[in-house]
């Protein structure tokens, strides 16, 4: 059996591994969480390294892909440092290429709960196969970038703003500790509620489920949630604040949708080529196996 493992700074407690059929090979697929300690994550990926067909990097991204432009996490390098045999991904690729496919999707089913084009986006810079897949449809949009990015609460409304505001901070940002951009550990199980006005005009709200949690509101009655990287207790959570339906660009695996990182190292897994694939291989992958975002409709 071969095996993909995602090592993430994620908290423990979301730890998951299951089995699954691609292209005809059994694989093993694990998500292992180090609770915000990126060295203890170091270590693990060192003892991994050339054990496994894949690994993912969980809860952290190598860098920024916006409008072609590559951004690095200069604080993330450190972390897989000791990888030097095994292919690594932190879900850039599906990011560009499933997630962009989740939109049409939903709107094909459940088109009639649309009744505005608008979309709250967490983060367009971290999602750019996403983000054009609502420019492209015509939405209305407020980018969070300032605010789940940098706590600052100013809303972006275009792709341009966004790929300014990444040419101008990323080089920066790109370099301050990660936890100070994007919570780790035991800080992904906190909520603290801000930019309320902005999840409440949104028809559609979506980007990261660590940033969608942290901020929503008690109440989000009748909205649409795409995500990724949700549990039985997220699922939990959308329900009871009244969210109609939740939509995740990944299959759901018993019980839960693993992060595009997980996905895609799957996915190389599976390839056997013994490193990253292209985009071009990765949709010819996605349409070889019909993979398809999932909508659970909750209240």
């Amino acid at each position: 059996m071969k095996r993909a493992v995602s090592i993430s700074l994620g908290s423990s407690k979301r730890n998951k591994a299951v089995a699954v059929n691609l292209l005809g090979e059994k694989i093993s697929i694990e998500r292992i969480g180090m609770d915000g300690d990126m060295e203890a994550a170091a270590q693990k990926y060192k003892e991994l390294d050339g054990q496994v067909d894949a690994f993912g990097v969980g809860g952290a991204d190598l860098g920024l892909l916006v409008d072609d432009r590559w951004y690095p996490l200069h604080s993330v390098k450190p972390m897989v440092r000791f990888v030097h045999k095994t292919p690594l991904v932190d879900g850039t690729g599906l990011k560009n290429t499933l997630e962009a496919r989740a939109l049409p999707k939903l709107e094909k089913t459940l088109g009639h709960l649309i009744k505005e084009k608008r979309a709250f986006i967490t983060l367009g810079a971290d999602r750019w196969g996403m983000t054009r897949s609502f420019v492209d449809a015509g939405y209305e949009i407020v980018f969070g970038d300032l605010m789940f990015g940098l706590g600052i609460p100013l809303p972006l409304h275009t792709t341009q703003a966004v790929t300014r505001m990444a040419a101008l901070l990323m080089p920066i940002a790109g370099r301050l500790p990660f936890e100070w951009i994007y919570p780790t550990g035991e800080k992904q199980e906190k909520r603290i509620p801000k930019f309320e006005e902005h999840y409440q005009w949104a028809t559609i709200i979506a980007g990261d489920c660590h940033y969608i949690k942290r901020h929503m509101p008690d109440r989000l009655d009748g909205k649409i949630i795409l995500t990724n990287t949700t549990t039985p207790e997220d699922v939990a959570a959308f329900k009871q604040a009244g969210v109609k339906a939740l939509v995740t660009a990944t299959p759901v695996l018993e019980g839960r949708s693993f992060g595009t990182n997980m996905m895609e190292a799957a996915l190389i897994a599976a390839a056997g080529k013994g490193r990253k694939l292209t985009h071009q291989e990765l949709d010819e992958i996605l349409d070889t196996l019909a993979l398809e975002p999932q909508i659970q409709e909750l209240n």
